[in-house]
């Protein structure tokens, strides 16, 4: 069976991206090689996700997938952008994070948002970097619901929806999301996946 390394410690993406790959490989998480996140350095979703990329490969003569993505809320110029598990970080965990952002929103009237995720593969630790980018558009709740999802999807309500990704069942989730957009793009590039 082949084997793929889910270049993630965050066991949300990685469900998600293991999801989406095919059944015909065995997939990998660097926390079973005991392999720590790289320090993302990048300045775009894009640095940060072959940064993390180059530096799982280096590791596993085996293809890699790595993903970086975040959240990007219109009226806060669009932060917190690649920040997005930093401030949660910053601030304890995402549920206080969530609760930063809806205070910064109070009374302002636009809401717009984007989910951006940017999947990177390397088929080896030789090969060329393939980079596609996903985004799905909707709007910050006014506050914070559902228990489903993981990171920012309680307070994201996706566009010509009327829920948060946080109440949707996470299959109808996984199958619309940025994350999936982003890999739709990249299975056309790579057939095997």
């Amino acid at each position: 069976m082949r084997k793929i390394l889910i270049g993630t410690h965050n066991k949300g993406k990685f469900r998600e991206i293991a999801y989406l790959i095919s059944k015909k490989y065995k997939k990998i998480s660097p926390v079973s090689l005991k392999i720590k996140s790289p320090k993302e350095t990048g300045k775009s979703f894009i640095a940060n996700s072959k940064l993390k990329v180059r530096y799982f490969s280096r590791y596993v003569d085996y293809p890699v997938i790595s993903d970086d993505s975040g959240l990007c809320i219109k009226a806060l110029k669009n932060k917190p952008g690649i920040y997005s598990a930093r401030l949660a970080k910053k601030h304890g965990n995402f549920l206080k994070a969530m609760k930063y952002i809806l205070k910064k929103l109070d009374g302002k009237k636009n809401r717009k948002a984007t989910f951006v995720c940017c999947l990177s593969f390397k088929k080896n630790s030789g090969g060329k970097i393939i980079s596609v980018i996903g985004e799905i558009k909707g709007n910050i709740s006014n506050k914070i619901l559902g228990e489903k999802g993981f990171g920012y999807d309680p307070i994201f309500i996706p566009e010509k929806k009327n829920i948060t990704f946080g109440q949707m069942p996470k299959l109808k989730k996984i199958k619309m999301d940025h994350r999936y957009i982003a890999f739709q793009k990249l299975k056309k590039k790579i057939r095997t996946l």
